[in-house]
């Protein structure tokens, strides 16, 4: 930003596949933010669980597990990468298996509170773009700009198919199946459910390039950014 302008945090919650961590990524480099990927967090936790085999339904043990994971964002020349104890996964948490077993290990309330926990102090100084599920309603509560990111499930499991890439025996159907279906845990599970905020933004970005999307949010960013800095002097 050219501008010397008051820095806020911005949420973005939305359901999985509609373009969350892409739209955060070019608003925080519009806005020279840091970019925080909640869900490559809950990730990390999945694959460290499944590494230990630690299923889902070992909820007290995986809690365990997360609070005791040194777990890393750092920012890359291509992109974000995830370190845990040492080690990038930043390829191994996007695997077809994580992404299949990702929510019942992030439904977990013990997982959840350390995670929140974590974003928080990441959050403490403004300047942050993070995006997830609950960000909004229960990480950031009193993020200054709060964003809803939605699209159709065909556009969000069109999307996710061509990041996983050309594997044997997925079909565009079977991955929008899945969708609809983590939409649903998403919704109904008891601890921080995906729902809107009661003060964000709906932004659905079916049709939409992921820059038009971030360069309206960012704008909207900088004008709230403005009217604190007025405010302030």
């Amino acid at each position: 930003m050219s501008e010397q302008l008051a820095r806020i945090n911005i949420a973005i919650d939305g359901p999985a596949g509609a373009g969350k961590s892409t739209v955060a990524r070019i608003v925080a480099k519009e806005l020279q933010y840091i970019y925080v990927d909640t869900g490559a967090m809950y990730r990390t936790v999945a694959l460290k669980a499944m590494d230990a085999g630690l299923s889902p339904d070992k909820a007290e043990k995986v809690a365990e597990l997360a609070a005791r994971l040194d777990i890393r964002l750092i920012p890359g020349t291509e992109g974000q990468r995830v370190w845990v104890d040492g080690e990038d996964v930043s390829s191994r948490i996007r695997s077809l298996e994580v992404n299949r077993q990702v929510a019942q290990y992030a439904k977990i309330e013990g997982v959840r509170s350390r995670m929140a926990e974590l974003q928080r102090q990441m959050a403490e100084n403004k300047g942050i773009v993070m995006d997830g599920r609950d960000i909004g309603t229960h990480v950031l509560p009193d993020a200054e700009l709060k964003i809803f990111l939605t699209a159709s499930s065909r556009e969000r499991a069109l999307r996710r198919f061509k990041e996983l890439g050309a594997q044997p025996g997925i079909t565009l159907e079977q991955l929008e199946a899945e969708i609809v279906e983590r939409d649903r845990q998403d919704s109904e599970r008891e601890v921080a459910p995906l729902v809107q905020a009661a003060d964000a933004r709906l932004v659905d970005s079916t049709g939409r390039t992921a820059e038009d999307v971030a360069m309206e949010i960012a704008e909207w960013g900088k004008a709230i950014a403005r009217t604190i800095s007025a405010k302030e002097k």
